[in-house]
């Protein structure tokens, strides 16, 4: 960057809240960048899949993912990010990809644990996928994340589509049994996704239909917590490794900032509600199935 804060006022007020506004700036100015450097340049292709963040054409923000041979997105400069995929019919970014549209990027290498954003704008759509010109471009840190490996390569079977106002017992089952989900964000600089991760039960379905889930230490710049300051509209993707299908929902997230409400959560820093108003499950989405070799080892170490 060039001296001007990547930051908005939403993300702002929550470091001011927490204290850590002067370490993020002085933090952001050396590792966020309007630009791929060479690490990253040679990470993404790596990868078989990304995950996004975008907005609809009602404002609803959404997460999805979009995999490929590793090699699919790989950068042609140190601007622009080819994605050499398009999102399946019923994917809600498949209705609303067009030039110009803001989508944040989420690359996540599950053996190494590395973990890489890029957001920026669309551009140069065709048959074949698009350019993400970037806007802002960094690293994060391997906490929380469950070290993963392929045990099946499977051929890629049609999507199938199940669109509903409410999760029905396949969705809570999965609910209750992931370790790992996805939420995309978004304000009017910008939209973004972001990872989550804990042990399975963290992320739990109250009485009321809100899902709820801590949220822990992470790299103090509060991009998701900043935009939902801004704006509560959010939404969840939570795949499911052993099938390929994703849940994907949009609704508004609020932060809890009480501290009774995170008796019984060690190291929750605050609890994160989301309610949901919208919920897609799309089959066959992840192409390989995905088994755990090893939960993330700062799970061990959070206290109250």
């Amino acid at each position: 960057m060039t001296g001007q804060s990547p930051f908005h006022a939403g993300e702002i007020a929550v470091q001011e809240r927490v204290g850590v506004h002067e370490w993020a700036e002085r933090s952001a100015a050396h590792s966020v960048r309007d630009y791929l450097i060479e690490q990253h340049r040679d990470f993404y292709p790596l990868l078989p899949m990304l995950f996004t963040g975008f907005v609809d054409a009602d404002g609803k923000p959404w997460a999805s993912i979009l995999t490929g041979t590793p090699g699919f997105s790989h950068a042609l400069d140190e601007r622009r990010l080819w994605i050499n995929a398009v999102p399946l019919p019923g994917d809600p970014l498949a209705a609303v990809l067009r030039d110009g549209l803001s989508v944040g990027c989420l690359g996540l290498q599950w053996e190494t644990r590395r973990r890489n954003r890029v957001n920026g704008l669309v551009s140069d759509i065709d048959g074949d996928g698009f350019t993400l010109d970037v806007i802002h471009a960094f690293g994060n840190c391997p906490k929380y994340i469950q070290k993963r490996e392929v045990v099946a390569a499977l051929e890629p079977g049609v999507a199938l589509l199940e669109t509903r106002t409410a999760l029905n017992a396949d969705d809570t089952a999965l609910i209750a049994r992931t370790d790992t989900f996805f939420i995309a964000t978004a304000v009017t600089d910008g939209a973004d996704v972001s990872h989550r991760g804990s042990k399975p039960g963290f992320l739990r379905l109250e009485e009321d239909g809100a899902l709820s889930w801590p949220d822990y230490t992470g790299n103090n710049f509060f991009n998701t917590l900043g935009n939902i300051k801004a704006n509560s509209a959010a939404g969840l993707l939570i795949p499911d490794w052993e099938t390929g299908r994703v849940l994907q929902m949009t609704g508004s997230a609020e932060i809890c900032w009480d501290v009774e409400a995170r008796a019984g959560l060690p190291g929750a820093k605050r609890v994160m509600a989301f309610k949901p108003s919208e919920v897609r499950s799309l089959s066959n989405i992840i192409p390989d199935r995905w088994a755990l070799i090893e939960s993330s080892p700062f799970f061990d170490r959070l206290k109250d």
